[in-house]
């Protein structure tokens, strides 16, 4: 969805799925980035030769909270809901997150969105919760799955 809705037609597209980002690649330059800011460097996410060796993942793989952050990216690109006179949008935080399947230095993902709720929590904010799963190319186990929030504030919030 790219062009602008009213809350009522916003509400009408619960329980549907209403985006979905093109693929990106997570690299390693990305995990050792993240390794080293989040201070997690540990061997299975930094030590490619190691994680072949020591871990059943045949190789590094991503933090699940790298894959977790990413879903800001996705979402973006995954052009979901954006209601009439938004004047912004902002991460509200998460409820359930499960991670299911590690995601490898290399792998492409994905995120799917459904809506699942959309509250007006004061006049002209509505908070959207979307069921958000990071899907790995070539896996039918998704790497995971979030219950997403945003609060959209529009011009008469």
């Amino acid at each position: 969805m790219s062009d602008t809705i009213s809350p009522e037609t916003a509400k009408s597209l619960i329980g549907r799925e209403t985006g979905v980002s093109p693929w990106l690649t997570v690299t390693q330059e990305q995990i050792d980035r993240f390794a080293k800011a989040t201070g997690d460097d540990q061997f299975i996410h930094v030590d490619a030769e190691r994680a072949a060796k020591e871990t059943p993942f045949g190789g590094t793989i991503a933090h699940g909270y790298l894959t977790l952050s990413l879903l800001i990216r996705l979402g973006a690109e995954a052009a979901n809901i954006r209601l009439d006179g938004t004047r912004m949008t902002i991460n509200y935080g998460l409820d359930k997150v499960r991670f299911l399947t590690p995601v490898r230095a290399g792998a492409r993902i994905r995120a799917r969105f459904v809506l699942l709720k959309v509250d007006e929590k004061h006049p002209g904010q509505y908070l959207f919760k979307y069921q958000a799963t990071v899907d790995i190319e070539g896996n039918d186990k998704p790497a995971l799955i979030a219950e997403s929030l945003s609060l959209a504030i529009t011009e008469g919030g």
